[in-house]
């Protein structure tokens, strides 16, 4: 089941959106969907880039609740 943590994560590292999105090149507007809610279901590719850039696999920022 879709479930994310990429602001959580994020968070922790004292990042922000737009720094997230530099280092993943994911828009900060897609980003903040994401965080939100309001967007789901990303592609394999967009969920490999986030979490690239948060070192983290995708299954820790997008499947474990």
């Amino acid at each position: 089941m879709y479930h994310n943590q990429i602001k959580k994560e994020r968070e922790e590292r004292g990042m922000t959106l737009l720094k997230l999105s530099e280092l993943s090149g994911v828009s900060v507007g897609y980003l903040c969907h994401l965080e939100r809610g309001s967007r789901k279901n990303p592609s394999v590719g967009i969920m490999e880039k986030i979490s690239t850039a948060l070192n983290k696999s995708i299954t820790e920022i997008f499947f474990i609740p």
